[in-house]
């Protein structure tokens, strides 16, 4: 059964229906496409509603799908109501679609409901098969492999910019395709800074250095953090690396199938809050991960989901102390059969160059 089939499944779409498409990771995900426009399916159609620009890219990508596209005064929209015909119930994604397009899509397909996905296309991007999981590993090795490099090339009166560019040249060169998203790479006070901005800080002897990146192979993400110590780091941020790598270490172990996503959570802040630093881990202990770097489900408070075999979440913990420093450690994790198993190899130990 394709995906854009298993997406018909869970919206139970039935004849004289559609599903419009607009989020390019959903359309990646449902078609194989990675170019603009937008996608309709019915119960009979599949098709990529793009411009000239992308017809040849969609035909090649996207074999199975008719390739349609917009000429002057034929919109996306009112190419879709062509394909659609007299669609009674248009299932849209309220998350990604304007307002200009909503209110075209309402006068296009008038006396038509237009009915929420509900993210049901996220839902089934959320477990990942065997080709999925095979360029996300790859993803994971070339971002662990940039780390080994990464960890040689670093030295005092190099500014974070340039380890950052080192660092994301290093993974191009391991055959990314692109960045999963913007590097961190935070040093000394700047990493109490959970996403803090590369700068021109020159990195000196006794910082902690926070390292947060990823690779992108063919539209998978790989996300990994490691905090490494440009010589001895003090008593303080010492302790601090030790209680974050416990945490991560135990919830890592702890992932399973059926296991809660809040109770994995719960468990980072009760080690890191019994230590006396409940208050300086503000943010979630994971996310999923896949086309996109965050993806459902999280590893929260609030979440309640289970985990699921052929789930990738990542397990991060830190402690972020303002004005003096922080610490994470990342790894993106597999949900197996009876367990779990990291995808990045890298250790995590603290090491001191």
């Amino acid at each position: 059964m394709s995906r854009a089939d298993r997406l018909i499944e869970t919206v139970k779409l039935k004849a004289g229906e559609a599903i419009i498409i607009h989020n390019p990771s959903n359309m990646y995900y449902l078609s194989g496409y990675r170019g603009e426009g937008i996608l309709l399916i019915t119960d009979e159609k599949r098709a990529i509603i793009t411009d000239f620009r992308y017809v040849e890219q969609a035909q090649s990508e996207s074999p199975t799908w008719d390739v349609k596209s917009i000429s002057t005064g034929i919109s996306h929209m009112k190419l879709a109501k062509e394909e659609a015909g007299d669609a009674k119930k248009v299932y849209i994604e309220y998350e990604r679609v304007t307002v200009k397009q909503y209110k075209e899509l309402e006068s296009l397909f008038e006396g038509a409901e237009l009915l929420p996905l509900n993210n049901a296309p996220e839902k089934l991007r959320s477990i990942k098969d065997e080709g999925e999981i095979k360029l996300m590993e790859q993803a994971c090795k070339i971002s662990s492999e940039a780390f080994d490099y990464i960890i040689t090339y670093i030295k005092e009166g190099l500014s974070e910019i340039e380890i950052k560019l080192a660092l994301e040249n290093k993974m191009y060169a391991l055959g990314a395709e692109g960045l999963a998203f913007n590097s961190i790479v935070a040093s000394s006070e700047n990493g109490s800074l959970p996403h803090a901005i590369p700068s021109d800080r020159k990195v000196k002897k006794g910082d902690l250095i926070t390292l947060d990146f990823g690779a992108k192979y063919k539209g998978y993400s790989a996300d990994m953090t490691r905090t490494v110590a440009l010589g001895k780091p003090t008593d303080k941020m010492a302790e601090i690396y030790s209680i974050v790598q416990e945490a991560q270490e135990n919830c890592q172990n702890a992932l399973a199938p059926g296991k809660v996503c809040k109770d994995i959570d719960a468990m980072a802040r009760d080690i890191i809050g019994s230590r006396g630093y409940g208050d300086n881990f503000g943010h979630g202990l994971g996310h999923g991960i896949g086309i996109d770097v965050h993806e459902e489900p999280r590893l929260s408070p609030v979440c309640d989901e289970l985990l699921k075999p052929g789930i990738v979440i990542t397990v991060e913990p830190g402690i972020y102390l303002p004005g003096i420093g922080g610490v994470r450690i990342e790894n993106s994790c597999l949900i197996t059969e009876n367990g779990a198993r990291s995808l990045i190899t890298a250790p995590r130990e603290l090491i001191i160059l």
